[in-house]
């Protein structure tokens, strides 16, 4: 499954490389993520909790960064999580390019998502919906980390950090299903 997001900031594109260069702080930006320790310069263990429903799922998560290309702005992470109690894996890949249009920084997020065994049945016809809430969530933490004030910022990485909620996905996938439909079919809203 492929997840496309874009947002600008107005930062410079040196604090928006820096803070795609501290894998840490961007973990923190990850829904329900909690890092767990860190193995080296490029290599971190996190831990992911996502409840759809009833159902309260815990991945552990092994993050990687695989390319940088400093001069194009460019940095790609993976990470391979597997559910702790067996029911199913998660693969991603999330590619991050930043481009400069005067004094705001544009930033392109790029997902690659493939989830495998039980859990990619939870919630079947909602599961793009959902990842694509979840990415955008990150995309919006992200935006947060580069354009407030420091004490901001703090308070958006603590929020980050409870469980994903599968209420709040489910009411916001539905939405944006239904969005689609009315766009599909050409119906706008006056």
């Amino acid at each position: 499954m492929r997840i496309e997001n874009s947002f600008d900031v107005p930062a410079p594109p040196e604090a928006a490389w820096d803070l795609l260069m501290d894998v840490p702080r961007v973990i923190s930006c990850m829904p329900g993520a909690k890092l767990d320790k860190v193995v080296d310069d490029a290599t971190w263990k996190a831990t992911m909790q996502v409840k759809v429903g009833p159902v309260g799922l815990t991945f552990a998560t092994d993050v990687k960064r695989e390319e940088v290309d400093e001069a194009a702005r460019r940095v790609k992470l993976a990470a391979k999580a597997r559910e702790v109690r067996n029911r199913g894996n998660a693969d991603a890949t999330i590619e991050s390019t930043l481009t400069s249009d005067g004094g705001v920084t544009h930033v392109d997020v790029l997902t690659e998502l493939a989830l495998t065994g039980a859990v990619a049945q939870y919630g079947r016809g909602m599961i793009e919906n959902i990842s694509s809430q979840l990415v955008q969530s990150f995309a919006e933490c992200l935006q947060s980390q580069l354009s407030a004030e420091p004490e901001v910022a703090a308070h958006a990485l603590e929020v980050r950090a409870e469980p994903v909620s599968g209420l709040s996905l489910l009411f916001g996938a539905v939405r944006q299903a239904v969005a689609r439909i009315f766009r599909r079919r050409g119906i706008s809203r006056s």
